[in-house]
């Protein structure tokens, strides 16, 4: 897995509809507004901003200034941890690290649980309460509201949030696909 489109992913699963208009708003004088128009996800958007050479691998200057006009400090921590460690697998042989492992873990994660959201959140540990405003905040949307669980999972946990707790607990909820999927 590219390491940038991974992170990209990861950015676009983070962003609310509001986010991603006002990011779309900010594009317009790079990106024709008939484009703009049909783009509904941040993936969507960042295809169209690499394709243009706006961002690129070594260049995220564009993408670091559209979070920061939308004042999401958490992914702009992300990208500035994805610019520090250069790119991951770059050389030769190299395995990816544990927190890539963990972001591409957490998208099939995201894309292969379903209404059984809430039973996996539990079993990471993660509060009643927390889980209800998770719900509240993101309706109907099953992916936002996996990856926002899976997201506050892995900020309590910091640098102890590891694949093999997530695959651990996916089995524990009988989630097996989703637990084979992660471990491929």
């Amino acid at each position: 897995v590219n390491p940038l489109l991974s992170m990209l992913l990861s950015v676009s699963g983070a962003l609310s509809e509001a986010e991603l208009s006002a990011m779309k708003f900010l594009c317009r004088d790079r990106i024709p507004k008939r484009r703009l128009e049909a783009v509904r996800s941040g993936a969507e958007l960042f295809a169209i901003l690499q394709e243009q050479q706006h961002i690129g691998a070594h260049d995220l200057a564009f993408l670091r200034a559209l979070l920061q006009h939308i004042r999401r400090a958490d992914l702009l921590q992300q990208l500035r941890r994805f610019e520090e460690q250069g790119q991951p697998g770059a050389a030769p042989g190299d395995e990816p690290d544990e927190q890539e492992q963990r972001g591409v873990a957490i998208e099939v994660i995201c894309e292969n649980t379903g209404k059984e959201w809430k039973k996996l959140m539990r079993e990471l540990g993660m509060s009643e309460v927390k889980l209800d405003g998770i719900e509240a905040a993101h309706g109907s949307n099953l992916h936002e509201r996996v990856f926002r669980g899976l997201w506050e999972w892995q900020k309590s946990k910091g640098k102890d949030a590891k694949v093999a707790d997530l695959i651990k607990a996916l089995r524990g909820c009988r989630l097996n696909y989703t637990a084979d999927s992660v471990e491929e």
